[in-house]
């Protein structure tokens, strides 16, 4: 009940708070012999944490890994792999003046009104900095996934507010601090954020991730269907509002001749249904875009109440990231990571005896 653990077959229990001396996770269901060391996860980590940019918080977090369990001489055992990542750049005092408001957009006052207490430093648990143990354990799973089908995941920043990014070059994608596949409109993104944060104000971001190379038949018919369960997982994501899978609300205006991909001897002839249908894998790419809203933390007055329902005015300081989307890309990886991952264990414990006399068809269509 407690909503800590996601996965079934892949279980990944995460922990802490944003400003308590530690966060992490513990990985439960990983196979046994994967080679795994921290060198494996710290590159994922290191693309998601803070303060790599102007345009980000300022929080100069490591973000280093530790492995304290489940690995031994360099492979995992099978057994629980737990995972620290230690919080060294604390600044507690800048959320002294929270404790008895509410930010406006933000989880504060839903989480008094659960538990009748929070702890206001950083958001406590209902800190983006939750992320970080998830894109550690996402990075487990790439790897597994990698080995084991040759599945790679690819994201990207695809909107920055109002700024439409066009994809131009793949290669781009790890050269700038926007995740924009496009050299020429970063100095635009740029600009756009330095003045953001001039203002003291924040703007959202639309984000796109894929999967290749992913087996066929992953998914269930009904309540666990492959699609159904990636929404559920973008949407455990910190500041998600909004999930498309292939082309999402798109769809409304398409004719049925258009949006039913058509089957070839040398594949799908498109991908308008993003990899799955019925709830199961296709083999194609799977093709997933996010929506993340504007940072809730901003420096800008706003109304709000204080703990006894008076008016007040609330003002947030310390370091935010005026739009949370710059580092929501490895973040969407790591969880599409860990649905494919959970879901190709589970389609191996009930189907690995099925075989067809052909092989899946040929490439999908992007």
């Amino acid at each position: 009940m407690p909503g800590s653990t996601f996965g079934e077959l892949f279980r990944v229990t995460n922990f802490g708070e944003s400003h308590g001396p530690a966060i992490g996770c513990v990985i439960d269901g990983c196979p046994p012999g994967l080679e795994l060391s921290e060198a494996d996860i710290q590159p994922d980590l290191d693309r998601r944490r803070p303060g790599t940019s102007r345009h980000v918080t300022q929080r100069n977090e490591p973000d280093a890994v530790e492995i304290l369990s489940g690995v031994y001489e360099g492979r995992t055992t099978g057994t629980p792999i737990a995972l620290l990542i230690r919080n060294v750049d604390q600044r507690s005092k800048d959320y002294g003046n929270l404790l008895d408001t509410f930010r406006p957009g933000h989880a504060d006052y839903a989480y008094w009104r659960k538990y009748g207490l929070r702890d206001p430093r950083g958001g406590g648990r209902s800190s983006a900095r939750l992320t970080a143990p998830m894109v550690a354990a996402g990075a487990v799973a790439k790897k597994w996934l990698r080995e084991v089908h040759g599945t790679t995941f690819t994201g990207w920043m695809s909107a920055l507010g109002e700024v439409e990014i066009p994809f131009d070059d793949a290669a781009e994608i790890g050269r700038n601090p926007f995740f924009a596949p496009s050299a020429a409109i970063v100095p635009r993104l740029e600009a756009y954020m330095d003045a953001l944060r001039k203002a003291g104000d924040s703007c959202g971001a639309r984000i796109e991730v894929r999967a290749a190379n992913v087996p066929p038949g992953l998914g269930e018919p009904l309540f666990d269907k492959l699609d159904a369960d990636i929404a559920y997982a973008m949407m455990g994501i910190n500041a998600v509002k909004g999930v498309e899978i292939g082309d999402g609300f798109r769809v409304v205006a398409q004719r049925g001749s258009e949006h039913g991909d058509e089957l070839t001897p040398d594949g799908f002839a498109s991908n308008h249904a993003g990899g799955v249908l019925g709830g199961i894998s296709t083999g194609q790419d799977l093709v997933v875009r996010i929506a993340v809203k504007p940072t809730s933390s901003i420096r800008l007055p706003r109304r709000s109440v204080d703990r006894e329902g008076r008016p007040t005015t609330v003002e947030t300081h310390g370091r935010h990231d005026p739009c949370v989307g710059i580092r929501a890309t490895p973040i969407a990886e790591a969880m599409l990571a860990l649905v494919v991952m959970d879901h190709a264990l589970r389609h191996r414990a009930q189907c690995a005896d099925v075989r067809l006399p052909v092989p899946p068809i040929g490439g999908a269509a992007a």
